[in-house]
C-alpha cells in the first residue's frame, strides 16, 4: 500500500507513506534530493559497491540525487516515509549547495528528528500551506545537516571527463529502444566492456539499467504534472502498458495508477 502527496503549486517537492509485505525495490537512483523515515520493521539498505547498513523504526536516511541504492525489508512488514525534492530548490532553501548533506548516504538515529519530519508529512498530507511549507523544510534540512550521523555511505559513481560521455548518457535516455552495446560504442569510439565500466563509474548503474531508470524519472515528473498512464506510457516509448507497469512498479514499488492519483 503507498499514498502520494504532491501539488503544483509546489512541483518541488514530494512525499510517499508506504507498507510493504515483501522485498520489491531492485538498484535505482532518484533525480532529487530524498529524506526516508523508518517507522515500523527493520529494513536492509544497500548502496553503492554492495555497502549495506541495517535501518530501525525511528531511523533517518537522507540519500543525495543521483546515488544508487535499493531499501527492501528482512523480514516481514515495513513501514516507511519519504520526501523528495529537486536539488537546486533544497540547497537554495538551506543556502548551501555545497553541504556534506548533498554528498553522502547519512543514516541519523534520532527518533526525535525523525517525530518531527514525520509531522511535517503528515502536515503536507493535510493541506499546509506554500509559505509553511517551505519555512518547515528549511528547518528540517537545517536540522539534518547539524545532525551527528550514524552511519555514512560514500557514492560509486565518480566524476567521467571522458567527452563522449554526455552523448552516449543522451542517446541512452532518448532512444526509443534499448540501443545496442556495441553500436552505442562505436560511436562512443571505445570498447563495449569499457564503454560499460565508464557509464557505471559515472552513474553508478550499468547503461541499461541507467536508460530503464531514466525513463522511469521521467514517468514520474510526467505522471506529477497531470499526464495519464496512458500517456506517460506512449510518450516514453513502452511497447505497451503492461511492460511500462512492471517497470515502473520495478522501481518506485507502487503502480504508475497510484502514484498518479
Amino acid at each position: 500500500m503507498a499514498e502520494f502527496w504532491n501539488t503544483p503549486e509546489n512541483p518541488f517537492l514530494e512525499a510517499r507513506r508506504s507498507c510493504q509485505q515483501v522485498s520489491c525495490y531492485r538498484s535505482h537512483v532518484h533525480d532529487r534530493f530524498s529524506v526516508g523515515l523508518i517507522d515500523a520493521g527493520s529494513t536492509q539498505f544497500t548502496g553503492a559497491a554492495g555497502a549495506t547498513a541495517q535501518l530501525l523504526p525511528g531511523d533517518v536516511i537522507v540519500i543525495p540525487a543521483g546515488h544508487v541504492h535499493a531499501c527492501n525489508p528482512e523480514a516481514g512488514t515495513w513501514e516507511y516515509q519519504m520526501i523528495h525534492a529537486e536539488h537546486v530548490w533544497a540547497t537554495e532553501l538551506l543556502g548551501e549547495d555545497r553541504s556534506p548533506l548533498f554528498e553522502n548516504v547519512r543514516i541519523i538515529r534520532d527518533a526525535q528528528l525523525h517525530d518531527r519530519i514525520s509531522a511535517f508529512i503528515a502536515a503536507l498530507f493535510d493541506g499546509l500551506d506554500l509559505a509553511q511549507c517551505q519555512h518547515r523544510f528549511r528547518t528540517i534540512l537545517q536540522e539534518l545537516q547539524d545532525a551527528p550521523p550514524h552511519q555514512v555511505i560514500g557514492s560509486e559513481a565518480q566524476g567521467n571527463h571522458e567527452v563522449w560521455m554526455q552523448e552516449v548518457l543522451e542517446i541512452l535516455s532518448s532512444a526509443e529502444a534499448n540501443p545496442d552495446l556495441t553500436e552505442l560504442a562505436a560511436v562512443a569510439g571505445v570498447s563495449k566492456y569499457h564503454l560499460i565500466r565508464s557509464v557505471k563509474r559515472r552513474t553508478g548503474l550499468a547503461p541499461i539499467a541507467w536508460r530503464q531508470n531514466s525513463r522511469i524519472n521521467a514517468a514520474r515528473q510526467l505522471l506529477r504534472s497531470g499526464a495519464s498512464v496512458a500517456d506517460t506510457a506512449a510518450t516514453l516509448g513502452y511497447a505497451d502498458q503492461s511492460h511500462f507497469h512492471r517497470a515502473f512498479r520495478a522501481h518506485v514499488a507502487a503502480t504508475p495508477g497510484a502514484y498518479g492519483k
